[in-house]
């Protein structure tokens, strides 16, 4: 349990010190160019400030509890290896999940609408997201037995790469080409943020590239930066409307 804590409680640093690299690099190098809206970010962080208030109430409590609960089915032979591997494909299928489900798409939507994409893209999400997804992730938890300490190690390797493949920085093709095969690159996600519901539903890794292709998920077309953001026949919102938006909207 101490070891948890203390991975916990370094989470938000490393997700700062990246957010704060990767938001200065992308202004300084960007992929787009795009005209900078101060006050879309701060919706952005603002989505994510509830998410960092609801985590210790919700998050936390729910991952303890599955983690210090389960029937103790893990093999002797598992290890914190197999662990992250587990949890990226769990996140994979939830990710698809929320494309496919009407219910999740309600909430998921949140983060799509968004018109441009950066690293302050990667921590926009619904706060009824962060919760369905914390209530599911347990059942895979509570199943293998994770421990707690590597559910924290993951929340943070999730959020790192969701930074990175969100952000608008721009990377040497061949650096970008090379890193594509084994994680999931800003190109490779910046076609699922297109505005096309074709794409959307396509590139639904988080860490490791390889679901799209091991699943049949990768999509054949190439990053444009002419590509429209957002959803299809959708258009963003401001922060209260997008709050209540999964509540009311069909």
């Amino acid at each position: 349990m101490p070891d948890f804590f203390f991975a916990y409680l370094n989470k938000p640093l490393i997700v700062f010190a990246v957010f704060v690299a990767l938001f200065l690099a992308e202004r300084i190098a960007p992929a787009a160019r795009v005209k900078e809206q101060i006050t879309r970010i701060f919706k952005n962080l603002g989505l994510a400030g509830i998410n960092f208030l609801i985590g210790p109430i919700i998050v936390l409590p729910i991952s303890v509890f599955a983690a210090t609960h389960s029937p103790g089915l893990r093999p002797s032979w598992w290890n914190m290896g197999l662990d992250l591997l587990l949890l990226d494909l769990w996140i994979y299928i939830w990710h698809r999940l929320n494309h496919a489900v009407p219910f999740l798409w309600r909430f998921h939507e949140v983060h799509h609408l968004d018109e441009n994409l950066d690293a302050s893209t990667a921590l926009r999400f619904h706060f009824g997201e962060v919760a369905l997804s914390s209530l599911v992730r347990a059942a895979v938890v509570w199943f293998i037995g994770v421990p707690i300490a590597t559910v924290a190690i993951f929340e943070t390797l999730v959020v790192v790469a969701a930074l990175f493949h969100h952000s608008n920085i721009r990377l040497p093709s061949r650096v970008e080409v090379a890193l594509s095969k084994l994680v999931v690159t800003p190109s490779l996600h910046w076609v699922h943020h297109h505005a096309k519901r074709e794409d959307t539903d396509s590139n639904y890794s988080t860490i490791l590239s390889m679901w799209d292709v091991v699943f049949k998920s990768r999509s054949s077309n190439a990053r444009n930066l002419a590509m429209k953001m957002g959803v299809e026949g959708g258009k963003d919102e401001n922060i209260l409307r997008l709050i209540l938006r999964p509540f009311w909207k069909a």
